[in-house]
């Protein structure tokens, strides 16, 4: 998985919604798509694109085989934290060599 497929699949609203939901708990898929406001069709194919890029995992209910739980996964999310915090330590250094070029303290 690269940072580009994390950044596509979450580009879209709506799978945003869904991750910051799973953040707190996991959900069934009909509670999450109430959750998120799509229909169960719509809320499929975000799942499917995020399943993909390995940003949720979906297990079948103890109590009910028809019944999906979808829960997030960190890792995903930890590479693209790790990623950012990269940047910004570049662009730190990048403002403090224009700072010493410019003569500002």
């Amino acid at each position: 998985m690269t940072v580009d497929s994390l950044f596509e699949a979450l580009a879209d609203p709506t799978r945003r919604a869904v991750v910051e939901t799973l953040s707190r708990r996991p959900h069934r898929a009909g509670e999450l798509a109430e959750k998120v406001g799509v229909s169960p069709q719509a809320l499929s194919r975000h799942l499917r694109l995020l399943r993909a890029n390995d940003l949720v995992d979906g297990h079948q209910s103890n109590d009910d085989y028809r019944v999906r739980i979808y829960a997030l996964r960190p890792e995903p999310l930890e590479d693209l934290q790790s990623w950012l915090e990269d940047m910004r330590g570049f662009w730190t250094d990048q403002l403090i060599s224009l700072q010493k070029e410019v003569g500002e303290p």
